[in-house]
């Protein structure tokens, strides 16, 4: 088995044109994220120090994304119901006002299907955690997706605090980040939120989309509210946000 390598994307700058290559990680409907959509793409440019890419053999097998915010400050007590969202919004703000970082917030860790079990996930965290380290930063959060959540009625408060008899967590992305050292503090409960057509929810997701009220979308981790009057559907969906302090 040949060497997986771990680099900051700042190292392979190459890299950077094939980071939208999702390998189908993600349900369709994730890719609709408006905020996400506009401004992740800043991130790898302008943070590369803090991405990562792991590559086998010269071929992309997972890659990593966070980004450097200022937490606390007077008008950031608390870190945000809006989680993924909103601490995209705020690193970019940052970063334009030139305003002093202090902890940095991952964005994403993405591995290959192909490359899952072999530990590849645990080593991009440490990883993100060195990198922000390395910027004299104090803490890296992360508003986890726990996509091992299958019930979509099951309140995510109570998810994230399912255990195993090992006293870590039920999910899988909370057991990573916990054993890495990450501390569970709360849920962000609307971090990230696609709204569109009845249409395009039906070819994103092959479901009918033909009645108002609650539709349970395979890959969702809550219901997505669906309005036949107004041609609308809307998905809010929940995260769990970790701190690691590094």
């Amino acid at each position: 088995m040949s060497e997986i390598v771990i680099t900051t994307l700042a190292e392979r700058p190459e890299i950077t044109s094939v980071l939208g290559n999702f390998w189908k990680v993600w349900p369709r409907f994730m890719l609709e994220d408006l905020i996400g959509d506009a401004l992740i793409g800043h991130v790898s440019r302008e943070f590369a120090d803090q991405c990562l890419v792991a590559t086998e053999d010269g071929e992309l097998v997972a890659h990593a994304r966070s980004i450097p915010f200022a937490f606390p400050i007077e008008d950031r007590t608390e870190l945000p119901s809006r989680g993924w969202d909103q601490v995209l919004q705020w690193g970019i703000e940052d970063h334009r006002l030139g305003r002093e970082t202090t902890v940095s917030s991952a964005l994403e860790v993405m591995i290959k299907p192909s490359h899952t079990g072999r530990g590849l996930s645990h080593r991009m965290v440490q990883g993100l955690r060195d990198a922000v380290k390395a910027k004299g930063h104090t803490a890296l959060y992360a508003p986890v997706r726990p996509n091992g959540k299958t019930d979509a009625h099951l309140p995510m408060s109570q998810y994230a605090a399912l255990t195993r008899d090992d006293g870590l967590p039920v999910d899988p992305w909370l057991r990573v980040h916990v054993r890495a050292g990450g501390k569970i503090i709360k849920v962000a409960p609307a971090s990230m939120v696609v709204a569109a057509s009845l249409a395009e929810w039906r070819e994103w997701t092959g479901l009918p989309f033909d009645a108002s009220g609650e539709v349970v979308v395979p890959g969702a981790l809550v219901p997505v509210l669906a309005d036949v009057e107004h041609d609308r559907a809307v998905y809010v969906e929940p995260n769990v946000w970790v701190r690691h302090d590094v």
